[in-house]
């Protein structure tokens, strides 16, 4: 059996460890599906999944059943100093989120983490698909999420929010539409 079947397995294995629980709320099972990637290595989410250790501790409290590492198996080590926008991020999402409360507070800081790694955000979150990510962003950032009409790749998009919020247009296109880096935007994730 090759490695990849194996880590899927296991992935699966430790989701239904973190899902056993009577607790079945969307964010709850997002969360499962990032830590049980993070815990075999998938994603890049640093330590402590990217949150400070008091919000990892409320994580791991819900999560009794399993125990979770305090470092990321894969090794990533993501420095924030090199995001400047990180506050920005942070902001942006505090500004859209559909509730003020700490699970929302451990959703941002989770995203933001993903956004220092180099692959589509999903991937670097560490959830099963893209279509979790749509789902997780619709459900905690609804307003945020009916921005994104055409589907741009969801770090893109955040991106994009930012220089918008600041009145910066780095692209020379008139429109996405007409630009020839569209299918880099927009087209299918895999």
């Amino acid at each position: 059996m090759s490695a990849a079947p194996q880590l899927q397995d296991e992935r699966e294995r430790i989701y239904s460890l973190l899902t056993s629980d009577t607790v079945n709320t969307p964010n709850h099972k997002w969360l499962a599906c990032m830590i049980a990637s993070w815990c075999v290595g998938r994603g890049a989410l640093p330590d402590y999944l990217g949150l400070e250790p008091a919000q990892f501790n409320a994580v791991t409290a819900r999560f009794q059943g399993c125990p979770i590492p305090r470092q990321a198996v894969s090794g990533q080590q993501l420095d924030f100093s090199r995001m400047l926008e990180k506050d920005d991020l942070v902001k942006l999402l505090q500004q859209f989120a559909a509730t003020q409360s700490a699970d929302t507070d451990i959703i941002i800081a989770i995203i933001v983490a993903g956004c220092l790694g180099s692959d589509h955000l999903w991937q670097d979150l560490g959830l099963w698909s893209r279509a979790q990510l749509s789902a997780m962003l619709q459900y905690n950032f609804p307003a945020l999420a009916a921005k994104n009409d055409k589907d741009m790749k969801w770090k893109k998009f955040l991106y994009k929010q930012l220089c918008e919020m600041e009145g910066l247009y780095l692209c020379r296109a008139p429109s996405c539409d007409v630009c020839i880096d569209y299918p880099n935007c927009y087209g299918k994730e895999s």
